[in-house]
């Protein structure tokens, strides 16, 4: 079963370091099944509940997943070194629609606004002691959030959307607590929180979000947190519309006592108008990041929710990392001051690019889902099958397995640099290699 590689140990500690090891070094590789417990007992001579223990640990940490009678497996992107390891490589001369970036040309210059930001930082240097968050990004950020009805509420600033959720969960949820995330929803969120001991509990959505009837479920089931996705959700674009929001707002009344975690990450990319969730239960938070409208290595986001939520992040922020570079809060300041970035203008060249392969594919018979964003997410029937026969076609997709949990097979095109003439050739590629049939659900 595992090919040569001996797990070692005869204490829970010692088996749980060997197997992580293993994932570490690439000996044991995302998806390989673990023997049953009672088997690797036997084998190593220890209590079955000694395995058990070690499983749970390994469980805890995010290095493997266990599906009951199926047994217990390395995670496909497990919590450790290794974890790169199960990044695709796309061969050479196959075009690669996977990756999930921006367009390097829809991103604006960042010289003069780091420049801008360095001269200040050599007038008023940051010192030790000083505010984490910038005074005028806090201005700029608080007065955005208003207009888009974000309720009141202190404001922190981390290295991110993902960081930011991250130190949002830690300081109100304890292992073994239930999160109820978006099925499909963004791999790394589906990542990040096994490894941080949570579980989750999935809930379906459709083009206008998370549908109201698996929320409740989810909450009357025990989960402690929400994460909705307002828009240019990942993967399927769904943007959470008015009537969606009342419905969701509706719910969450029942439950006050949940957390919220809303993600705004496509901020800046996007023209249609945020419904905001929050403030409907005590503890809540909204997040933006500027990452996909001013580029992936701009780490910040803009973190605001009720007061003792943005509290203890920033406590928790002071004993580790300290707080987001000063630096390039300025420089975020002066993109959004310049208007560095039209939203518009962007959204719009993304909404092209988008409908120009839904309307192709919808010409071979061949549904997907595409509102805003970067990508376009296509059901599919088979999606081994579809990821294989398009590479070998010369495109490179993403494989929806990264992005869902008990919701049916997809994958996921990125659009982002699709020109034009590459919309019908794809589209072309993707019918032969799904084939048409009837309109499929991702719920």
């Amino acid at each position: 079963m595992l090919e040569g590689y001996r797990i070692e140990g005869r204490r829970a500690a010692e088996i749980a370091a060997s197997v992580e090891r293993a994932v570490g070094s690439g000996d044991l590789e995302p998806g390989q099944l673990l023997p049953p417990m009672r088997e690797l007992a036997t084998d190593l001579g220890v209590n079955p509940n000694t395995v058990a223990a070690a499983y749970r640990v390994l469980r805890e940490r995010g290095v493997i997943e266990t599906a009951g009678r199926r047994g217990s497996r390395v995670r496909p992107r497990p919590a450790t070194t290794g974890r790169e390891s199960v990044r695709v490589d796309v061969p050479e001369g196959v075009r690669n629609v996977a990756s999930g970036n921006p367009d390097p040309a829809l991103l604006p210059s960042l010289a003069k606004a780091f420049a801008a930001a360095a001269e200040l930082a050599d007038r008023e240097p940051v010192l030790y002691g000083d505010d984490p968050v910038e005074p005028e990004l806090a201005r700029i950020a608080r007065a955005r959030l208003d207009a888009d009805g974000v309720p009141e509420g202190p404001l922190a600033v981390a290295s991110g959307s993902l960081d930011a959720i991250e130190r949002v969960l830690g300081v109100h949820l304890k292992p073994g607590d239930t999160v109820a995330v978006e099925d499909p929803g963004w791999g790394s969120l589906l990542d990040l929180i096994p490894a941080l001991g949570l579980r989750t509990v999935p809930v379906g959505v459709d083009d206008e979000g998370p549908l109201p009837d698996g929320v409740r479920r989810a909450l009357d089931s025990g989960a402690r947190a929400l994460i909705v996705t307002d828009r240019v959700q990942n993967p399927t674009g769904a943007v959470v519309s008015s009537t969606r929001a009342r419905a969701l707002r509706s719910v969450l009344r029942q439950h006050p006592e949940i957390l919220l975690i809303e993600d705004d990450h496509g901020y800046g990319i996007v023209d249609l108008p945020v419904h905001p969730l929050a403030g409907t239960t005590r503890h809540w938070a909204f997040v933006r990041s500027v990452a996909k409208a001013y580029g992936p290595d701009l780490r910040l986001a803009v973190l605001t929710g009720d007061e003792v939520t943005v509290d203890r992040v920033r406590g928790r922020q002071r004993l580790g990392a300290g707080w987001v570079s000063r630096l390039m809060q300025r420089a975020v300041v002066r993109l959004w001051s310049d208007g560095a970035v039209d939203p518009a203008a962007v959204a719009a060249a993304y909404a092209v690019r988008r409908d120009l392969l839904i309307r192709a594919l919808a010409e071979h018979g061949v549904r997907a889902h595409g509102r805003s964003g970067l990508n376009v997410w296509i059901p599919v029937p088979d999606e081994t099958g579809a990821v294989a026969r398009l590479l070998h076609a010369g495109w490179a997709v993403s494989p929806g397995a990264r992005f869902r949990t008990s919701s049916p097979p997809g994958i996921r095109v990125t659009t982002s640099t699709l020109t034009a003439a590459e919309a019908a050739p794809l589209a072309a590629a993707v019918a032969t290699a799904v084939g048409p049939g009837p309109a499929r659900s991702y719920v």
